[in-house]
């Protein structure tokens, strides 16, 4: 198993493509490159960014985007 690093030495500027913010974030360089590589799925080489965060890395889709895409489904009116 690879060893992951919390030490966040590297940044990158990732926009949203739907609103168009632009989000700073802070990673490790090592566990970057075991996902981009493939070696890792995103959620096990970067298990310190949220869940927002990775999927802004995955689809440049911002946490506040992705709910108004996806909203969560109300059970409440199951009959």
């Amino acid at each position: 198993m690879v060893a992951i690093s919390d030490n966040r030495n590297m940044m990158v500027d990732v926009p949203c493509f739907t609103c168009g913010f632009n989000y700073t974030l802070w990673y490790n360089g090592d566990d970057m490159l075991e996902w981009l590589k493939g070696e890792q799925f995103i959620q096990d080489a970067m298990p310190y960014l949220t869940s927002g965060e990775r999927e802004l890395l995955l689809s440049n889709t911002c946490d506040s985007c992705f709910d108004k895409m996806f909203p969560p489904l109300d059970n409440s009116s199951d009959e």
